[in-house]
Formats: C-alpha cells, sequence, structure tokens
C-alpha cells in the first residue's frame, strides 16, 4: 500500500504520532537521520495526561513499570535543604495516574519503537529527508540513505524533527524567541551511598541544579547550568566541584555528560498545506516543570485521529484546521509561562531572593499541606488541565465541564476510551431521543448511573458528553440536545462510527 502519512523524526513524539496513526489502520512512513533511539536523552518526567494517552493504546503499564514513581522534591540552597514538598498520590481522585513519573528519554524511546514495531512498522533509522514539494494531490519528497536517494509519495507530511527541523525550514516558517544566555549539562551518575528515590534540586542566582532517580540504569540523571567560566566545551570534573555540596552528593561514577543550549520559541505556523510539524519543531521552552517532551506526544495525539478520519473519509478536510488552531495557543501559553517561572527561579533580582529565600521555605510547606493547593500544582504540571475551549469542535456546558476540556476521571469512565474513537457518555437517565439519534449516527453510547463521584468531578446529572478520539469533550450537553450533536456531525462530515 502506498504511504499516506510520512513522518520525519523518530523522537517521543514521532513514535507516538506514527503508533496512534498505525493504530488507526493509516499507511505510515518514518525516519529518522540518527542510527537508532537517542543515547544522551534530557526528557526525564512523564506526566499523568501522557500516562492517559498512553493507557488509550495500551501500554501505560510497562511505562510505569519501567519507571519511578517521585515520591518527593528536596529543595536545596547554599548546600542545605530548606524544604521538601511530598508528591505521592498528589492528584489523587483526579487521574488514574496521581503521580511524577521519572522515566528516561532513552529508554522511552526504546519502548515506543517497540510499540511501533507490533504494529508492523520499522522506523527507518539513517534515512534524511533532502526535499519536498507539495501541491493538492500529495507531497513528493526525496529521501537520503547512505549515498541512495528515494522518493517518496504520500498524503501527507508531519514533520517532528527537532528544534532544528528541516521540515519547518523548507516550510519558511519564522520561529520566533530566543536563547538563554546559560549553557546546561546533562549527565547520567552513579552516587555513592543509598540509591536517591526523589527528586532534589539546587536553586540560586543564576544556576539550578537537578538530581532524579534512572532506575533502569541504577543511577542519577544531573541537569543543571553549567559553572560560570566554564569552557563550552567542558567535562563533568568541571561541575563536580560546585554541584557534589550544592546537591550533597558524591558521584563515584559518570555514565555520560554533555553540554547544550535551550531556546524558548514558537513557530508562526504549524501546519503548510498538506505539512505539518509538532513537539520540539514547532515549539521549545525552558525546562520548567518538564513540559517539553509531554507537550509534544500532546501534539501527535492530537493530530493523529484527525489526519486518519480526513484520510480514510470520515471528516472534511476542514478538520485538519483544528489542529493547529488547539494546539499553538497552549505552546504560545506554555512557552511565556515556563519563561516566566525559569527566569523567576534563576533570578538575581528582588523578585528570585524573594521566592528562593521566603516563599519556597516557609510558604511552600504550608501550601502543600493543603489538599486544594496540592491538586492545583498537580493540575498545573500534569497537562490534564490542557482544554481547547475556542476549537470549533467545542461547544456547551455542562457542570463544571466546557465543550474543549479533558473528560473528568471518575472511576470507570475511562475504560471505553480504548476504542480510540468517537462516544457518547451520558451520567444518570438517558433520554430515548438521545439513544434514537445515537444508534442513527453510529455513535457508541456509555452510561453509568449517578454517583457523588461524578458530582465531585464535575459532571451534571443526566446531561450528555460527546468525547473526541483524545479523551476531550466536544460538546457539553446540559439536556441531552440532539439538534446540536446532529450540527456538529454535519458541518465536518463527521462520520462516527468506523466501517466494519
Amino acid at each position: 500500500m502506498s504511504t499516506q502519512v510520512l513522518i520525519v523524526g523518530a523522537g517521543p513524539t514521532g513514535l507516538v504520532l506514527a503508533i496512534a496513526l498505525a493504530r488507526r489502520g493509516v499507511v505510515v512512513r518514518i525516519i529518522d537521520r540518527n542510527s537508532g533511539p537517542g543515547q544522551a536523552s534530557r526528557a526525564m518526567a512523564v506526566h499523568a495526561r501522557t500516562l492517559e494517552f498512553y493507557r488509550q493504546l495500551g501500554f501505560a503499564d510497562a511505562v510505569i513499570n519501567q519507571g519511578i514513581q517521585i515520591d518527593a522534591i528536596h529543595l536545596r540552597e547554599h548546600g542545605e535543604d530548606i524544604v521538601a514538598l511530598p508528591l505521592r498520590d498528589i492528584g489523587a481522585g483526579l487521574s488514574p495516574y496521581p503521580f511524577v513519573l521519572a522515566y528516561p528519554q532513552d529508554d522511552h524511546e526504546h519502548l515506543l519503537v517497540a510499540q511501533l514495531r507490533a504494529e508492523g512498522v520499522e522506523v527507518e533509522w539513517n534515512t534524511e529527508l533532502e526535499s519536498f514539494t507539495q501541491d493538492e494531490w500529495g507531497v513528493r519528497a526525496v529521501l537520503e540513505h547512505g549515498d541512495d536517494r528515494v522518493t517518496c509519495s504520500s498524503a501527507y507530511l508531519c514533520g517532528c524533527d527537532g528544534a532544528r527541523s528541516r521540515v519547518r525550514e523548507a516550510l519558511g516558517l519564522d520561529f520566533a524567541g530566543g536563547t538563554y544566555n546559560h549553557l546546561y549539562y546533562v549527565a547520567d551518575v552513579q552516587t555513592a551511598g543509598p540509591p536517591n528515590q526523589d527528586l532534589v534540586g539546587h536553586l540560586a542566582a543564576h544556576t539550578f541544579a537537578l538530581m532524579l532517580p534512572v532506575r533502569s540504569r541504577g543511577m542519577q540523571r544531573l541537569i543543571g547550568i553549567l559553572p560560570d567560566g566554564a569552557p563550552a566545551h567542558a567535562d563533568f570534573e568541571a561541575v563536580r566541584p560546585v554541584l557534589e555540596p550544592l546537591l550533597g552528593i558524591r558521584v563515584e561514577q559518570v555514565n555520560w555528560f554533555s553540554t547544550y543550549r535551550v531556546h524558548h520559541r514558537v513557530a508562526t505556523r504549524f501546519r503548510v498545506d498538506r505539512c505539518f510539524i509538532a513537539g520540539d519543531a514547532g515549539h521549545v521552552h525552558s525546562p520548567a516543570g518538564g513540559q517539553g517532551m509531554n507537550t509534544g506526544i500532546g501534539d501527535a495525539i492530537n493530530l493523529a485521529w484527525k489526519l486518519a478520519h480526513v484520510l480514510q473519509g470520515r471528516a472534511d478536510a476542514a478538520l485538519l484546521d483544528t489542529y493547529e488552531a488547539e494546539r499553538i495557543v497552549f505552546a504560545r501559553k506554555l512557552v511565556t509561562t515556563t519563561d516566566r517561572a525559569f527566569q523567576l527561579i534563576v533570578s538575581q533580582g528582588p523578585g528570585g531572593q524573594l521566592l528562593r529565600n521566603w516563599l519556597l521555605p516557609h510558604v511552600l510547606p504550608a501550601l502543600s499541606g493543603l489538599s486544594a493547593a496540592r491538586r492545583t500544582l498537580f493540575k498545573t504540571v500534569s497537562q490534564v488541565m490542557i482544554h481547547y475551549p475556542d476549537s470549533p469542535l467545542s461547544a456547551g456546558r455542562a457542570g463544571d465541564i466546557i465543550g474543549g476540556d479533558r473528560l473528568p476521571w471518575v472511576p470507570d469512565n475511562f475504560v471505553p476510551l480504548q476504542s480510540l474513537d468517537w462516544q457518547l457518555h451520558v451520567y444518570g437517565h438517558t433520554d430515548p431521543a438521545l439513544a434514537a439519534a445515537a444508534q442513527a449516527l453510529r455513535l457508541p453510547l456509555h452510561a453509568w448511573p449517578w454517583t457523588e463521584a461524578h458530582a465531585h468531578a464535575g459532571l451534571l446529572e443526566d446531561a450528555a458528553y460527546l468525547v473526541r478520539p483524545d479523551m476531550h469533550v466536544a460538546l457539553a450537553l446540559p439536556r441531552q440536545e440532539t439538534d446540536v450533536l446532529q450540527a456538529l456531525a454535519t458541518r465536518l462530515k463527521l462520520r462516527f462510527g468506523r466501517d466494519s
């Protein structure tokens, strides 16, 4: 069969996009200029929303079993602990995954490659995109593999090829933003003493350092800012005298060490006709909150079902416009907020001093004991609050849920989402008219008897919720309005049910 989607770049974003497309029967081809999955990875945090997507795809448990749940954050300054924030079950009641998971990107990529192989798709390593053209019929790309040049025709092309994206550059998209002055390092090391199971962070003016456990290696991941005066080609020994007292550790073995620059940029567009960009090709930002990789995976999940629908004749091509409309708004907001947070953390000014010397050691411990504060922190970091209220796919309000919100989790209601397809949820009584309309539209309908857990999650009794394939609510229908449901189907020529 001919390629329907060519994916350039086999990092987490490209791999998840390929898996989500292949699961839906789309013929994909994925290439990467490297010889295999990354070795010196930096991304460590896998947040709850990503695990929810992985549950939908069937491999969340495998990721959790290979990662390590972070029990607490220990913040240090001047070589001393100043505050410890417990993280265990911080999101209890909000997600089936109420924790922060540490899982190194290199292990992560190997797992995703294996998941993709199980779908019958192999990554074409050592293969580079040379050029491409597009017209109303499709995309024609020239690929380089060693000394060979081959052409590949596809209906769509997706650039998941990182911050230096050749796809983005070829499309002529501006990548506005800047670069932080500091040079960063990342290392895998073995430390003396019992293995650390928590996230340890040091904060100070113009510097920070983090340590996270890496279970599969039996080692620790270190991330930080290279000390002033250290050369760009520095090795770990340039960091050791400063780092060890900051984090209160003694490094016995260095597995690998590298330095890198951090940027904060967002592309002007995420789509040009039949070509899309996702992940770091579209947005890069500070490491604050571990948001980068998780955001790219969210891009992939959002784009995959829309491409599949259009390719399989289940929706009008206008559906593809909603990818950029939904994801670029979040990317811009994320870059702004992570940039401000990071600049404040390392600031030498009064704001940074206030944060480090008073707010963190005195206010955070008090707040961490409040369930509302813990829930807010989890919602902010875990990406369960990402929503698309202004999307053409979003409408209505029922209870606290508006069109575009993530479907709130209550026990059992995420199970049907593994169909990877549209569905109606009713919490309470189902009107016969809605049941008839759903049957006519070939739209699966799932109903649960009303409980206090549903009310606590913000759902409305006897309301209906049209859930998208990516687990967001499209329509919140307080009175089970069938005309609104029919109008959306008509406008985008949606066919909710798959052909058997």
